[in-house]
């Protein structure tokens, strides 16, 4: 049965992400919601095992109930067909394992990175939940720096019985393993610190402590061998950091940080510069010297790991029947948890990897990289402007996902001749021009209106990509210019509540702002901004200008005023002037006795305030009054 494209009649797959042994991630759109959501599909052989599924289940709703910023939020879980999946929430930014593979991260970058997943694992760990798995590829960087902690899919909730673990295996990646979870041990918070004690090593290094051929030779490596001192690796590397992670990294779970709390805190501390309080840990630490190669088992000491001194004569052999002994017992444990695992996935642990970049590497160098990450390495042969022997194409291209034993094809040049156009789908516009260019393009780049690309990132190209053309052939690169612009419709007279309905309906953002009017009534909509008629994106914000009414100004006091300075200080203010004039005693002649509205009173800009003036008694016997509006 083929894989449903919509799940639960509301998330529509808009694209695979990537691509593991437990499960597939899709980058899918909320239909209800219209946001972009993470799909996460168990596999079929995973989806058909009703224990497993309903640990799964109850364990996604655990992981939902974390609420922490670092935490990629867990939105629904259900089942379509045959397969159970999970949502989550969707992520703008790099993995971990795309950072680490560009780079040693700097001490400072490294201690706030591992601070931040220390903070989201010690808001799983309250709530009782063991992530189990934690690794670079689980760790995402978003545009902005933050850090995100994902895939808590194998959490196990405490007191919950055995979480996702079937009997003879073991959840998780064995680069990344603890030597407790190695051998099926149970395992509790400090599990995970061991895990992020891996990470922050490979960070500072740019490789991990141990690998192996295999999952059970990696998991072996965890429970009985030391690990190399991170400075021999690193020599710049400064020694609180390296005693931090040597804590983190101890064999005894009693010997490492109990807490995240604990190791966050000496992360801040050494980001801030103040001495840490954590550790020392004791902690078995190969020192390497030129030629020879030392085990010490002894509190670390900054001092003593960077240069090897202080080791002494204290660490005899043990006897070679005690050795080997203990080689087999350990051997024993981690195959019989560890065997139905490496069955399972072909003798390969079933990690997904971001693809190194070996263009223009030779293809020697190149097969040894990519066989170094776990690929299987495939050679394709084609003319080229690049040296005979260098790669100058691979597929699939640098920081896509793919689990190891899969085949990464590399493209060889083989002398001068036509040129294979590269597939730049997907990549934004930036890294797409400067690839192509490289191979020797003309590119010209062309906007294209799109629903479902990421503003700036490449729709396609033409010639296509696996086309062979010329050097120098000019080459046209579609670009996502986003979604067509809608016209903003034209909501004036409109009260604001069916305005903003209409907009939303549109696929506009609204805001608003208010405006005094004398012509539209308070709450009906006077323009808005963009206008009526005129193209905007859409998510884009539009904002409704709404009318207040008209605008009230205080009554200035004009009383005592002449009647000029008195006209002249309302007409300013606003308002029109109503004159009236009564005879008065000789003293308030050519004055304003009397004025309505009263000063300070709020009124209507452009409405009329009746000021009385005094005149002199005429010289007839009778008095008068007169009236005039200015």
């Amino acid at each position: 049965m083929a894989d449903p494209t919509t799940y639960a009649d509301r998330y529509e797959i808009v694209r695979e992400i990537a691509r593991g042994g437990m499960a597939n991630v899709y980058l899918a759109r909320d239909t209800k919601l219209d946001r972009p959501v993470a799909l996460k599909v168990l596999s079929a052989e995973l989806s058909r095992d009703p224990a497993f599924v309903e640990r799964f289940r109850l364990e996604a709703q655990a992981a939902a109930s974390l609420n922490e910023p670092t935490i990629v939020s867990v939105y629904d879980w259900g089942q379509e067909q045959e397969t159970s999946f999970i949502v989550m929430e969707y992520i703008e930014g790099r993995t971990l394992r795309e950072v680490i593979d560009h780079g040693v991260v700097t001490s400072d970058q490294a201690a706030q990175i591992g601070a931040d997943i220390a903070k989201a694992l010690t808001a799983a760990h309250r709530a009782g939940v063991v992530h189990r798995d934690i690794k670079p590829g689980n760790v995402i960087i978003t545009e902005s720096g933050q850090v995100k902690v994902a895939d808590f899919g194998i959490a196990r909730a405490n007191g919950t019985g055995e979480g996702l673990t079937r009997t003879g295996a073991v959840m998780g990646t064995a680069t990344y393993f603890s030597p407790e979870q190695a051998q099926g041990l149970p395992v509790d918070a400090r599990s995970d610190l061991y895990s992020l004690g891996v990470v922050l090593y490979e960070m500072v290094t740019g490789v991990v402590p141990f690998t192996g051929d295999n999952a059970v030779s990696v998991a072996y490596l965890h429970v009985r061998e030391p690990v190399r001192a991170p400075s021999q690796r690193q020599p710049d590397l400064p020694p609180a950091l390296e005693q931090i992670i040597l804590t983190c990294l101890a064999k005894d779970p009693n010997e490492r940080y109990q807490t995240s709390d604990e190791l966050r805190a000496d992360l801040l501390r050494f980001r801030r510069g103040a001495a840490i309080v954590g550790g020392p840990a004791t902690a078995m630490v190969a020192v390497v010297g030129d030629e020879t190669a030392a085990v010490a088992k002894t509190s670390v000491n900054p001092a003593v790991v960077a240069t090897g001194a202080g080791t002494g004569g204290s660490n005899k052999p043990r006897g070679p029947v005690i050795m080997v002994i203990a080689f087999l017992v350990a051997l024993i444990a981690v195959v019989g948890f560890l065997l139905v695992q490496v069955f399972r996935d072909n003798g390969n642990s079933g990690k997904t990897v971001a693809v190194k970049n070996v263009v223009s590497l030779t293809e020697a160098k190149a097969r040894r990289t990519l066989e170094a990450q776990g690929f299987k390495v495939t050679v394709r042969r084609e003319p080229n402007q690049k040296p005979i022997g260098t790669v100058f194409d691979q597929d699939p291209s640098e920081g896509e996902f793919r689990e190891t034993g899969t085949t990464v094809t590399i493209f060889v040049s083989d002398g001068a001749g036509t040129v294979r156009v590269p597939k730049v789908a997907g990549q934004d516009q930036l890294t797409a021009t400067a690839r192509l260019e490289k191979l020797g393009f003309v590119v010209t780049p062309i906007p294209e209106e799109s629903e479902t690309v990421k503003v700036g990132v490449v729709i396609r190209t033409n010639p296509k990509a696996g086309d062979k053309v010329d050097p120098g052939t000019n080459v046209e690169v579609f670009v996502s210019a986003g979604p067509k612009p809608t016209a903003v419709p034209d909501v004036s007279g409109l009260d604001q509540v069916d305005a903003t309905q209409q907009l939303v309906a549109l696929g506009f953002r609204v805001a608003k702002t208010t405006e005094s009017s004398t012509s539209v009534d308070a709450g009906r909509v006077i323009r808005t901004q963009p206008g009526a008629g005129e193209p905007a994106a859409k998510d884009s914000t539009v904002t409704i200008v709404v009318s207040s009414g008209p605008k009230q100004s205080a009554v200035p006091n004009v009383v005592g005023m002449s009647q000029s300075q008195a006209v002249n200080s309302l007409s300013s203010a606003g308002f029109k002037v109503n004159v009236s004039q009564v005879v008065t005693t000789p003293a308030n002649v050519g004055k304003v006795i009397t004025q309505s509205p009263d000063s300070g009173t709020q009124a209507n800009e452009g409405s009329t305030v009746a000021i009385t003036v005094g005149i002199p008694t005429p010289t007839t016997s009778s008095s008068s009054s007169t009236t005039s509006t200015t």
